[in-house]
């Protein structure tokens, strides 16, 4: 928990970000607002991908430092850092090069399409920044320091916000906040709206950056390590490590997010209430959902120091008491779902009919915390083995089978005559049942991965 806390505060600040831009921009025009929401469908997703890859330094890490080899722990970094490099950017010359021809096959309206590729054309120069950012912030994990990840995430978030005012609404917003005694060159400056806010965006993910490198640079927690000294080139045989480690953790996440955004599409054709009141119910559980998430990333930390150790046994205790603690984790988030459901919906929403459907979806969603609690964590303790190929098959049978297939088809045929089509509650069963699905099968992964490896059949993962 002293290591899932921090780590939850630092997402939660980094998804503050999200709720500014869109706040900032809603208040200035709805084309504003549609560009940015539009945007944000496609940079996030491709943030996430390289998260979730540079996230395989975390084990790699833990590993190394739980067993006394820190003398490899810089190298590893090193190769990390050129990957993020090669990753961010990688991810900004699609942000600038290929938004128009997708943007034309979802058929975005001109105004709304001009002003989001203006957008993500501003986003795109961060890319390369948050990507290091992250690798540092894996670098951190692995070390057992997640307070920096907190610090500077809520640093970025205090620049952003006044980046954003000054970007979006300009001279004229700033005049109406101060007055009319700024001088005359303050005054007129330009209100830029979405691309001021991709601006604002690019330049709190490369402050994140530089804090994160100044204190890494700095700092004494990480022991005699120099980061910073001797550079070490591309290492083929470590960069295919961490791809390997990476790239699955990578996917599965990025199959995670393209989920809930098919879904998303198809409850669009179900009516405005029914998109509303599934967007508050999805919204306020992942809120709940970042401190499973937290923890999980946390337990990758603690299974791989243990098995750094070449302690099985005590690896295989660590994990199963991670995952009780996940258990009541969800519990404790039910419950608060269900004594805190009608006065946070009303916060959402003035509107009954959604009320009353978001209200409906409740029951369900207490059985989702515990389901995505478990399958989270799960997959977070089988990382600290390294073992994350079977996790993004697992995440695929799960998700996009029995999550989305079965979920779409409930929801629009129903259950083969016996049960009529259950609309957006259809939809909520399959995400269910395919987060369950993932429980089952990712536990069983564990069971066999923990037994096999604490009685030899399986050696520990060594650099």
């Amino acid at each position: 928990m002293r290591l899932a806390l921090p780590i939850c505060g630092a997402q939660l600040a980094q998804a503050g970000m999200s709720v500014v831009d869109v706040m900032m921009t809603g208040r200035l025009s709805a084309t504003d607002l549609a560009a940015v929401s539009v945007g944000s469908s496609l940079w996030l997703p491709l943030m996430l991908f390289m998260t979730g890859t540079l996230m395989g330094l975390t084990p790699i890490v833990a590993h190394l430092l739980g067993g006394g080899r820190t003398s490899g722990i810089r190298p590893s970094v090193h190769q990390a850092l050129w990957v993020s490099l090669a990753l961010g950017v990688a991810a900004a010359v699609l942000l600038w090069s290929a938004v128009m021809p997708v943007f034309r096959l979802m058929a975005v309206p001109e105004e709304v399409a001009t002003r989001a590729a203006g957008y993500l054309a501003a986003v795109a120069f961060g890319m390369p920044g948050v990507a290091l950012f992250q690798a540092l912030r894996a670098f951190s994990d692995g070390m057992n320091h997640t307070r920096p990840s907190l610090w500077i995430s809520l640093v970025g978030l205090g620049v952003n916000i006044p980046c954003n005012f000054v970007l979006i609404y300009g001279g004229e917003g700033l005049t109406g906040l101060f007055g009319e005694w700024l001088p005359a060159a303050v005054q007129g400056l330009p209100a830029l709206g979405a691309l001021g806010c991709g601006m604002a965006t690019a330049i709190s993910m490369w402050v994140m950056c530089l804090a994160m490198v100044a204190y890494t640079r700095r700092s004494r927690a990480y022991g005699d390590l120099d980061l910073w000294q001797a550079p070490t080139l591309p290492r083929w045989s470590l960069i295919a490590e961490l791809l390997r480690v990476g790239v699955p953790i990578g996917v599965a996440i990025f199959v995670e997010v393209t989920l809930f955004t098919l879904i998303a599409l198809f409850i669009a054709s179900l009516g405005e209430v029914t998109v509303a009141a599934h967007q508050v119910a999805l919204n306020y559980t992942s809120i709940l959902f970042m401190l499973p998430l937290s923890l999980a990333m946390a337990l990758t930390v603690r299974v791989g120091n243990v098995l750094g150790q070449g302690l099985p046994d005590q690896a295989r205790l660590v994990a199963w008491n991670g995952i009780l603690v996940a258990l009541g984790v969800a519990g404790l988030n039910s419950l608060l779902l269900w004594l805190t459901a009608e006065p946070v919906i009303a916060l959402y929403t003035h509107n009954s009919e959604v009320a009353r459907l978001t209200l409906s979806l409740v029951g369900l969603a207490m059985i989702f915390q515990v389901s995505d609690s478990l399958q989270v964590n799960l997959a977070g303790a089988l990382r600290g083995y390294k073992d994350t190929r079977i996790i993004m098959l697992i995440t695929l049978l799960a998700y996009w089978l029995v999550g989305l297939g079965g979920g779409h088809w409930l929801g629009r045929y129903g259950l083969f005559g016996w049960i009529g089509p259950q609309g957006v509650h259809g939809y909520w069963v399959g995400l269910v049942a395919g987060l369950t699905t993932a429980a089952v099968l990712l536990g069983e992964r564990l069971r066999r991965m923990s037994k096999a490896m604490a009685h030899g059949e399986i050696e520990i993962p060594v650099e």
